[in-house]
């Protein structure tokens, strides 16, 4: 239902999720993971909000329109978890989040996914939508440190109760 994905589409998220690294992306990035969601600092950042990041279903869904809802429920919850660690770990004043369907719907990459942005006071993410570029590993590491940093203290005090 409402494919746009073109035949012998390879998939960038798929071929990553698969352990596949390249310039874009490497294990490094992922910063929580769960049976059926993964999340990743994203290789292409907003001028004013670096570091943000997606959530993925670890199976292939072009759109929100054909992921079944066991799925979707968690890359919700994950994307709930990004959302709150970014906030605590970022030193923002806010998160955002955004999922985009077909070409029309802004989609660019056929595989569903999550932004989860930082936000910051006037920062004008809506309004800087072209003034983007993509970032190397050494500038992705200490967001994707601190986020696993914040998610291992949260599975320390988890087996601590």
């Amino acid at each position: 239902m409402y494919k746009h994905e073109p035949k012998e589409y390879l998939c960038p998220f798929c071929h990553f999720l698969a352990g596949n690294e390249d310039k874009y992306n490497n294990t490094e990035d992922i910063v929580y993971q769960t049976k059926l969601a993964t999340a990743f600092v994203s290789p292409k950042w907003w001028i004013n909000n670096p570091g943000h990041v997606l959530v993925v279903p670890n199976g292939h869904y072009e759109n929100i329109y054909n992921i079944p809802d066991e799925h979707l429920a968690e890359v919700a919850k994950v994307t709930k978890k990004v959302a709150i660690a970014i906030r605590e770990t970022y030193n923002c004043a806010g998160t955002s989040t955004r999922q985009h369907n077909e070409p029309a719907g802004n989609q660019d990459v056929w595989h569903l996914h999550v932004h989860v942005f930082p936000r910051h006071e006037s920062d004008d993410l809506y309004l800087n939508t072209n003034e983007h570029r993509f970032v190397n590993e050494a500038e992705r590491k200490p967001y994707a440190d601190k986020l696993k940093a914040y998610f291992a203290k949260q599975t320390d005090q988890l087996v601590l109760t």
